[in-house]
């Protein structure tokens, strides 16, 4: 049983779904690749606070039931609308998606139009961010599609990565920071797993989707230091995708009437919801003031 929420009965899977507060329009956390729900518990709490706030897993990773890996951005959109009327949420919903939680909020806005109220997307990947990426870009990202050929980690390394994700979490709720420690130990390659597809088929499905609805939309860059890229990339390469990225990212704020762009320089591409849960919560404080 997940340590918070509980499971809820779609179709013939089990998803787990944690909502507290009250009112709405509804916040709804959509996580990305590699965190959970709970990743977001921090935030979640505080949005409750004025609205009613939802946090959940996806199908396949979390505490919800398994599913093969990787999936298509119309079958993870399907299910959040079928999780939230099961779970009787009331729409319309603003959605928070973060990187691969943003294309998922995306695609479920484009797909269910009037069940949206408003549109945060937190660093989220776009569709041409790799069109012109260099070879060794490409040639990376090629490898990381095979999880399974890499080494399970020996004890020595469990440890270790144990003692950096208990330092990490160390502003979470003591019932939550045992459970999402052991879980991303246990998981580490679902991450490389949900989004295999994401620069071929998830993106072709964002290219071909209907435009976004005319709702309020946040788009916000994380433009700051992030340690898992720069241990991926050089720095001339995390350099490059930033200023893409900037630049993507307004174009898609862009086009909607009532989309804006903002920039953090001092948060990363991984939490930047806990290194500035203060700028994410203005935004939804934002959104949720023009739903209203």
């Amino acid at each position: 049983m997940p340590p918070l929420g509980r499971l809820y009965e779609v179709g013939d899977r089990r998803l787990m779904l944690y909502r507290t507060g009250s009112g709405g329009p509804a916040v709804v956390f959509l996580p990305g690749a590699g965190l959970v729900g709970l990743d977001y518990i921090n935030t979640h709490d505080r949005v409750a606070e004025v609205t009613t706030s939802v946090i959940y897993d996806r199908a396949g990773t979390g505490w919800s039931d398994r599913a093969p890996l990787p999936r298509t951005g119309a079958a993870v959109a399907a299910e959040l609308s079928d999780v939230l009327r099961v779970a009787e949420v009331p729409g319309p919903y603003v959605l928070v998606g973060h990187s691969l939680g943003g294309v998922y909020a995306r695609l479920f806005a484009a797909r269910f139009p009037n069940d949206v109220a408003g549109l945060l997307l937190l660093d989220p990947f776009h569709e041409d961010l790799t069109a012109d990426a260099p070879q060794e870009v490409l040639d990376k990202l090629e490898q990381m599609k095979r999880p399974e050929d890499l080494p399970d980690l020996t004890a020595e390394q469990l440890q270790q990565a144990r003692v950096t994700l208990d330092k990490h979490f160390a502003a979470w709720p003591d019932d939550v920071r045992g459970p999402l420690v052991d879980y991303r130990l246990a998981s580490w390659r679902n991450a490389m797993l949900e989004d295999n597809n994401l620069y071929d088929e998830v993106s072709d499905e964002l290219r071909n989707a209907p435009a976004l609805p005319d709702v309020p939309l946040i788009v916000i860059t994380a433009a700051g230091h992030d340690a898992t890229q720069a241990a991926l990339w050089s720095e001339e390469i995390v350099r490059k995708t930033h200023e893409t990225k900037l630049d993507l990212h307004a174009r898609l704020a862009a086009s909607v009437p009532r989309g804006e762009h903002r920039v953090l320089d001092d948060a990363g591409h991984g939490y930047p919801h806990e290194e500035r849960r203060d700028a994410v919560l203005h935004a939804i404080d934002d959104l949720l003031t023009a739903a209203r």
